[in-house]
């Protein structure tokens, strides 16, 4: 076994599939970067907030006002940089802490596709994406053809994690029994042409949907693996992708998951993508015959490939956290994030705040508007890390315009996949004087039903 896996590590195999997904990959970025600077989204989700809500652990992340927009514009350059190989290493290691520094800076904004950049990105910098068809050969007239086979598996495995843990998690009673939450997303959707008033109307077409999605998340990685299958698998990637971005705003996710299915695609496929690169780059007049081949080997793959392990034994434990937890996860949702728990609920809630003063017993309560923007209220209602945090700022706030023996309570009442509104925070728990950490969060009213599953 050992023999085998030390064989296994010393293949070689043509560095054209990486070549082309790194392309792609910063084309890609480059796109969402330059999307959300031109939505302006840079502005209304990180600029005009009084308040951020932060990640536990990284609540010295925040927005740097006007100067945001330098790091979306080295995010950007630096995309642009990984995807002509220009000083990769630099070029991707800047990308990989620009683009997460940006994630991490308002919580409000998370996105499962966002954490999947960031950890995508992470393992690149340990990759020899530049090894093959990049101004980094032209500027040392040297070329690497061979690349370890492993690196470009690497890859492959990844999305397989994100893909499999995806369809894991859509095993639960509420989406393959109640067809929730597709039963109240796709009634909405009656404007599409053709379909709209009456195939999403339709109950089995919820039930179909959800079934379909769920085995689309658990095949489609082996399904790519396999030669016979590959092209009707990509097919799948497209349709499924495409459908999923026109029913929902998802962004640039469809597009960039369709861009990374290719990596599954043998080289004689990637040769064929560069050989049309190579006639659009051809007015350049690069003449590359003169340049050495050689064959790619790591110089300090001993401190590489620990790492690597180490990534991809946190990406496959990490996402089961929620065992730890006692209550139900799409309920407190402790452990839900950074999990591949991709659009499994509909919860909406209402929350509200009261300061009390603890020796009068006097409050007064608070207008959310007046510190959160319209999307930061809407998220705070129904998490319960966002209720903690809001609290502790309102607590810090009221207390510096002189309020004293400040208390904090809150009354929330939440809503999720079609169930009745129940209660969500205890009302006699003063949140002010709870602090977050990984412990269970013993102030959040049980649900009153049950969901079976992953």
């Amino acid at each position: 076994m050992n023999t085998r896996f030390k064989t296994y590590l010393n293949t070689p195999t043509s560095a054209a599939p990486l070549a082309v997904f790194r392309i792609g990959f910063g084309v890609m970025m480059l796109l969402s970067i330059v999307r959300f600077w031109w939505h302006g989204w840079i502005k209304t989700l990180y600029v005009l907030p009084k308040f951020h809500f932060s990640y536990y652990g990284f609540e010295w992340i925040k927005p740097i006002g006007d100067y945001t927009y330098l790091i979306f514009a080295l995010c950007g350059i630096s995309a642009f940089l990984v995807a002509i190989g220009l000083k990769y290493r630099l070029a991707i290691i800047t990308f990989f802490l620009s683009f997460t520094y940006i994630e991490l800076m308002d919580k409000t904004a998370y996105l499962n596709h966002y954490y999947f950049i960031s950890v995508l990105s992470f393992l690149m910098v340990f990759l020899p994406a530049n090894a093959y068809f990049s101004v980094d050969n032209l500027l040392k007239k040297r070329t690497y053809t061979s690349i370890p086979k492993w690196t470009i598996d690497s890859i492959k495995l990844l999305v397989s994690i994100v893909y499999i843990y995806a369809g894991l998690a859509k095993l639960n009673s509420d989406w393959l029994f109640k067809a929730m939450p597709l039963r109240i997303w796709l009634p909405s959707k009656y404007d599409l042409p053709f379909v709209g008033v009456s195939f999403m109307q339709q109950e089995w077409v919820h039930y179909a949907m959800s079934w379909s999605g769920m085995l689309y998340d658990l095949c489609i990685p082996f399904l790519l693996f396999y030669k016979r299958t590959r092209w009707f698998a990509f097919a799948l990637v497209v349709f499924f992708h495409v459908f999923t971005r026109v029913l929902f705003p998802i962004g640039m996710f469809p597009y960039i998951m369709i861009v990374t299915a290719l990596i599954f695609f043998d080289a004689n496929f990637h040769r064929r993508i560069l050989s049309v690169i190579k006639i659009l780059l051809k007015p350049l007049n690069i003449n590359s015959q003169t340049w050495r081949a050689e064959v790619y080997h790591y110089t300090n793959r001993k401190i590489i490939l620990p790492i690597i392990a180490v990534f991809f034994v946190f990406q496959m434990v990490f996402p089961f956290r929620y065992l730890l937890y006692p209550d139900e996860l799409f309920w407190t949702e402790e452990g839900y994030r950074f999990s591949w728990r991709v659009m499994l609920m509909e919860k909406m809630g209402y929350t509200t705040f009261k300061i009390v003063d603890a020796e009068t017993g006097h409050g007064f309560l608070v207008d959310n508007s007046d510190f959160l923007t319209p999307l930061q209220e809407k998220q705070m209602s129904f998490q319960p890390d966002f209720i903690l945090e809001y609290a502790h700022y309102l607590g810090d706030h009221f207390k510096s315009q002189g309020h004293k023996n400040v208390q904090v309570f809150a009354e929330s009442y939440v809503a999720l996949n079609g169930r009745l509104s129940q209660p969500y925070i205890n009302t006699t728990t003063d949140l002010y004087k709870e602090k977050e950490s990984f412990r269970p969060k013993r102030w959040i009213l049980p649900l009153h039903d049950e969901i079976k599953g992953f």
